[in-house]
Parts: structure tokens; sequence; C-alpha cells
């Protein structure tokens, strides 16, 4: 068999092959054409089911507890002043949240009994955000104070 005729048959045979490289790759082009078009309609599907979630009622959480609303005052006084509470000495419930009194040790002297005092007046609401904050007197500790 002639050179030639040898070349036209391998030459049909990997134009064989190479149509059908170009026939898969044309397949695998139309099917992540259609995953990107489901992956659209998902987002937008999720984008519906969120503005639907918009209209409905979340459910209520219940009012935070007297403890919850110490610790949240604490926790407020001391990166408001940036000084360690020394404890919580009064708390009620109010229209606006608890209102709750931290003492503060703003001086510290040697004896302990001459430390200067302050007393902070904090409002917390019902998930323990700032509604208000005050420092009331300062006191000797010796003194008491109020």
């Amino acid at each position: 068999m002639p050179r030639t005729e040898r070349d036209d048959r391998d030459d049909r045979r990997d134009g064989g092959r190479e149509r059908r490289d170009d026939e898969r790759e044309r397949r695998d082009g139309d099917r992540d054409r259609r995953d990107d078009r489901d992956d659209e309609r998902d987002r937008r599907g999720g984008d519906r089911e969120r503005r639907e979630d918009r209209g409905r009622e979340r459910p209520r959480r219940r009012p935070m507890d007297a403890r919850g609303a110490a610790v949240s005052a604490v926790r407020q006084v001391w990166e408001l002043t940036g000084e360690e509470p020394e404890g919580v000495v009064s708390l009620e419930r109010g229209e606006e949240g608890w209102t709750v009194g931290v003492e503060v040790v703003e001086t510290h002297r040697v004896p302990d009994t001459a430390d200067v005092l302050a007393l902070y007046r904090v409002t917390v609401d019902d998930e323990g955000g700032l509604v208000s904050y005050r420092r009331g007197g300062r006191y000797s500790r010796g003194e008491g104070g109020g």
C-alpha cells in the first residue's frame, strides 16, 4: 500500500477522533450552561424565599431576667469607664428595661477603706442594650455611699 493512501486513512481516522472530541466539548459546554441557569434559578428562588420571610413575624424573645440585666450593665460600665466594677448594689425593673446600680472603684488608696468609689446608674433594655448611663455620687469606701 502506498504511503499516501495510509496517510489519507490515518487522517480520516484522526479527523473522526477530532470530531468526537469537538462533539464532547460542545455537550460539556451545553451542560455547563444548563447548570449555570439552574444555579441562577436557585439563587432567585432563594431571594424570593428571603423576601417572603421578611413579612413574617419573628418569634418574640423572652424579656431579659434580672441576672442577665445585671451582667449586661456591669459589662457596659466596664467598657465605658475602663474600670472594673466592684459589684451590683441595686436592681430595678422599669418601663424602659432594667435600672442597675453598679459600684466602681475610681481611685485605689492605701488603706482600702480610703478608696474612692462611684455609683453608676445604668439602664439596659430587654436585649441588654444600653439605654442610659450616669454617674451618681462619689464617696470613700469607709463612708458608705448612695
